[in-house]
């Protein structure tokens, strides 16, 4: 991917190339993209991906992942933001094409520090969780393949012959095996089912039901994008070096990627006599989660009362949990 200011040309495919170039709406983004965009695409591509990120993270706090509340939620961001989300639709070129180039974008920002790191694996795991979850069935054999797994949906002839054993490992009943695909995967895949004695093994390999198999998919998903933002990482000074991408990817690293503590919603007091009971919570859990009464600012709050000047609680504010350091509390009492 290259970058210019002035004047640029955009690619024009021919429809068949154009399906070619993205087949699903869905990727493990497996290869990078090789055209030239202008450094205006790339500073609104990125933008448009944190939103979508903050997006996801948003509404799986505020409904339960999977729910029809939270699908529905979730499809109307994608769709407002203009990026790819479901298969079948007409002319899905341009935002499975911003899907693809803004991912990259944000492995250039998102790859500095294991937190980053981990909470951009986060959101794009669940991004991906809710487009395979509305991806028709008949298009799934083709992006496991797409995608490099090695796993192959059975006939309904080997399902029959099978359909003691999954059932019984799988919880599922008659009707429901009936109606679900079953896939044969590599026994290393699935190791966490195994563990949890939910799957049929069978000469090295297992028989997961399409309702299991996208807690696998997600785990392959994790992998290769944790291996691939770390390589990221090793070619970032190189990145960084140009003047052009700097400002803008540092800004990108540096927007806090948790809930906002910074308004003063919840602004109150707090009375001297309840300063044992803010050391007791501050000694025993480390944490401060919004909601309490105390007033705090970007880097420190202050505690204060009609009798005192209390100094100083400092905080770390990390992926939405507020960690207090209690520094240094000065009394200075009024004569009476």
């Amino acid at each position: 991917m290259q970058f210019s200011g002035g004047r640029w040309k955009k690619l024009r495919l021919a429809g068949d190339q154009r399906n070619a170039c993205y087949p699903h709406s869905l990727q493990f983004y497996l290869q990078p993209p090789t055209e030239n965009i202008s450094l205006i695409e790339f500073e609104n591509l990125a933008i448009d991906r944190v939103k979508l990120l903050k997006a996801v993270e948003n509404l799986g706090v505020s409904y339960v992942k999977g729910t029809e509340q939270y699908q529905s939620k979730l499809e109307t961001e994608i769709r407002k933001l203009k990026f790819s989300y479901r298969e079948n639709l007409e002319d899905e070129y341009e935002p499975r094409r911003r899907d693809h180039i803004s991912h990259f974008i944000l492995r250039l920002a998102y790859c500095q520090s294991e937190d980053l790191r981990r909470w951009f694996i986060q959101q794009e795991m669940d991004l991906l969780r809710f487009r395979f979850n509305i991806l028709p069935k008949d298009k799934i054999q083709n992006f496991l393949k797409d995608s490099h797994l090695q796993f192959e949906a059975i006939s309904d002839e080997e399902k029959s012959l099978r359909e003691e054993e999954i059932i019984t490992s799988s919880s599922l009943s008659g009707a429901q095996l009936e109606m679900e695909s079953v896939y044969k995967i590599p026994f290393a895949d699935a190791l966490d089912l195994f563990r949890g004695r939910k799957v049929y093994l069978e000469d090295g390999f297992a028989y997961v039901p399409l309702k299991d198999i996208v807690a696998i998919i997600l785990n392959e998903f994790r992998a290769k994008l944790s291996k691939a933002l770390a390589l990221t990482a090793r070619s970032l000074p190189a990145v960084q070096s140009d003047e052009r991408l700097q400002p803008l990817l540092n800004h990108l690293s540096h927007s806090y990627t948790g809930q906002d503590y910074s308004t003063q919603g919840n602004t109150g007091k707090i009375s001297l006599d309840q300063i044992d009971l803010v050391s007791i919570i501050s000694s025993q859990t480390h944490t401060f989660v919004n909601g309490g009464n105390i007033f705090f600012s970007t880097k420190d709050f202050w505690l204060s009362t009609n009798h005192s000047h209390l100094v100083c609680v400092s905080y770390i504010r990390l992926c939405g949990k507020i960690t207090i350091y209690v520094m240094e509390v000065e009394c200075n009492m009024a004569s009476s």
